[in-house]
């Protein structure tokens, strides 16, 4: 992938080695307070560890000398802020040619785990969005994870990481993500796990419309890039990762959608560069 010299965002908070900080403010909780985090989360569907998090006093605030930018001589650091610019600059013509304006999201690098709006992130739960603060948030290690266990070695599937997370964030400003959630707090568990599998999906989708642009304006895209996105995208399906962990799939557990699933809708996406290519939604079948 060629991203050496292109524009960095100023959009990148760097937190590695601050600590992370803990979930709640330091005040005691009692079962009262529990109760009503639990009702909260059942009536407006508000992650409870949020509402205990503000009852308590709110999460730990990440200081302002942990919130710098990464180091100018962090090559991984530089090469995650030169993708997120490059979203930044694709999501923000669609939205002008589309007659809106796009909010850049933030995006934070953490080790270990941080406080974040949507509770404590970890690393265990590997790269993700929170709509809450509208922050993507990434430990670099996830990069490592896909070489040692996926075998994927690609700044281009990197890449296609940040940009299904950014992905999520272009969910949320056009309010499919809350349509979404308030569809799931009206049905079943395996009917939620398959919108969720619906939003992934087009997240997915977003990742590729993202590469076709890029690749259409700056030319990013090298031999072989394509590919290991593919491989990527293959490895973390769902069927794939529950085939390794237990040795069985249980498809209406499913979240993501399978290996191919996940292939085809980013291969819709970057084929064609259209985002009415990736209502998930609308599809029969996935």
């Amino acid at each position: 992938m060629k991203w050496e010299g292109n524009r960095e965002s100023d959009n990148v908070e760097d937190r590695r080695g601050s600590g992370g900080g803990l979930p709640f403010g330091g005040r005691s909780i009692g079962i009262g307070t529990i109760v009503i985090a639990l009702l909260g989360s059942y009536f407006f569907g508000v992650n409870p560890a949020t509402i205990l998090s503000l009852l308590s006093g709110g999460p730990v605030p990440v200081s302002q000398e942990s919130v710098q930018k990464p180091p100018a001589d962090d090559p991984v650091a530089r090469f995650v802020s030169v993708v997120l610019a490059d979203t930044e600059d694709v999501w923000g013509q669609i939205f002008r040619e589309n007659g809106g304006q796009y909010q850049r999201p933030k995006l934070v690098l953490f080790s270990g785990r941080t406080a974040t709006a949507c509770g404590v992130g970890e690393t265990a739960t590997g790269p993700f969005y929170c709509p809450g603060d509208q922050k993507v948030y990434l430990d670099l290690e996830f990069f490592q994870t896909m070489r040692d266990r996926f075998h994927v070695a690609s700044d281009f599937a990197e890449a296609y990481v940040i940009a299904h997370e950014v992905g999520h964030h272009v969910q949320n400003l056009t309010g499919i993500s809350e349509k979404v959630a308030q569809m799931q707090r009206s049905t079943s568990e395996s009917k939620t796990n398959a919108l969720s599998v619906r939003v992934e999906l087009q997240a997915d989708c977003f990742a590729g419309v993202w590469a076709y642009h890029a690749n259409e304006a700056r030319g990013i895209i090298e031999s072989g890039d394509v590919e290991s996105a593919l491989k990527a995208a293959s490895a973390i399906g769902d069927d794939t990762l529950q085939r390794q962990a237990r040795g069985v799939v249980v498809p209406d557990s499913f979240t993501h959608g399978t290996s191919e699933q996940r292939v085809r809708w980013f291969k819709r996406g970057i084929g064609s560069g259209d985002l009415n290519a990736c209502n998930t939604f609308a599809a029969k079948q996935l």
